[in-house]
């Protein structure tokens, strides 16, 4: 099941002080992209915040897990939205990144496959990145 909150109420949720720049920050970040971004998309989207209190607020998303990060091997962190299930926690689910243009996709319907894991072994992460040719680039070809 997905939780649904308000913006201001997400952030009070993960123990943020609300903050009218904050709050800026992160209606972009939920609302203005449909797929992974990187710090320079934030940047380009919210050009009156300098790009410190932008990393800033973005490292502060991600320790309170509303963000995810993203290491698509692009050389350029990007950023996700965390899916809350009914538990509250953020579900893991698959990217694609294409190799021409590089931006990375986001199937949030189409989760992490569990994987036997060697008993003792205790996961603090998963990614799971599917690598290709995005269908814009397909056809540009």
């Amino acid at each position: 099941m997905h939780i649904e909150v308000n913006d201001e109420q997400a952030l009070v949720n993960a123990g943020i002080r609300v903050t009218a720049v904050r709050m800026l920050i992160w209606k972009q970040v939920r609302h203005g992209f449909s797929d992974a971004f990187n710090l320079a998309d934030l940047e380009a989207k919210l050009p009156t915040v300098d790009r410190s209190t932008l990393f800033r607020t973005l490292t502060l998303l991600t320790e309170a897990h509303l963000l995810h990060e993203i290491d698509d091997g692009s050389g350029t962190q990007k950023y996700c939205v965390c899916h809350l299930d009914d538990t509250r926690h953020c579900h893991g689910h698959v990217h694609l990144t294409c190799r021409i243009c590089h931006r990375t996709f986001c199937l949030t319907n189409v989760h992490i496959p569990q994987v036997p894991l060697p008993e003792g072994f205790e996961p603090q992460e998963t990614e799971y990145i599917v690598k290709g040719i995005c269908t814009a680039c397909s056809k540009k070809r």
